[in-house]
């Protein structure tokens, strides 16, 4: 399996991943299964508060992997603050995992349960200088998780598409409850860098059927390749190894 060709399917999906990401096999892996007979509530959790600039926004892109938009990050433009967290983190960029059904997609499983996709919105803690220098520390990105339950992608459907993707406030797709969860854990794609303080929110969002369908109409292919429907983009849950999740709720 070459370095640059991880992906999602049987020979290079995330079975595999260890080969040439050791970290892969690390002690603080994401994504989890949450248990509710596990988690322990911590009453000293504050809120959790996000403030957001919408002309942050520059783009959306599909990369062959995920759907992502990216935000200007330079400085404290849009930040998260509070919860588990010390100091303001930056958004960076968000993107979804996703399955071919809307039995399966999430990556963390709640007592069983797995939604039709997740959204993570990917923040850096600034106090580390640089987001490459944040990635090496264990307080260095904060990652707010949000599930999409099923009750404009178009123009980015193959890989390699990029639009402009101006003006857009991502606290729109916040749940009425801020209730999470929250642990340590990784990236969920490699190189799997565990560096994230994870904030999982516990009410979904809802999304229609043909929204899902949209999503999976990406492609995984360049315009001038055959299309090859980019889904089941989601790694399966990892080890706690000892590691507790806490819960701001009862």
């Amino acid at each position: 399996m070459a370095q640059s060709v991880w992906g999602y399917d049987s020979d290079n999906g995330p079975e595999r991943w260890h080969e040439n990401y050791p970290l892969a096999k690390g002690d603080k892996q994401s994504p989890v299964e949450i248990n509710s007979k596990d988690v322990q509530h911590d009453s000293s959790l504050a809120a959790w508060h996000a403030s957001y600039d919408p002309g942050a926004a520059k783009t959306i892109l599909n990369n062959g992997r995920t759907c992502r938009v990216v935000f200007d990050d330079t400085f404290d433009r849009s930040v998260l603050r509070g919860g588990p967290l010390s100091g303001a983190y930056r958004l960076r960029q968000l993107h979804l995992h996703w399955g071919s059904r809307d039995e399966h997609g999430s990556e963390h499983v709640i007592d069983g349960v797995r939604y039709a996709a997740e959204l993570h919105m990917v923040h850096w803690n600034p106090k580390h200088g640089n987001f490459a220098g944040a990635l090496k520390q264990p307080d260095g990105v904060a990652v707010v998780g949000i599930f999409l339950k099923v009750s404009e992608i178009e123009n980015i459907k193959t890989k390699g598409k990029e639009a402009p993707f101006q003006h857009f406030d991502p606290s729109i797709l916040f749940p009425k409850s801020r209730d999470y969860w929250t642990y340590h854990g990784s990236f969920t794609t490699p190189p799997c860098e565990e560096c994230i303080t994870w904030i999982l929110l516990r009410e979904p969002i809802e999304v229609s059927s043909d929204q899902m369908a949209k999503l999976r109409s990406l492609s995984k292919n360049s315009e001038n390749e055959p299309e090859d429907p980019l889904v089941d983009n989601w790694r399966p849950p990892q080890p706690l190894k000892g590691r507790i999740v806490k819960a701001s709720f009862k």
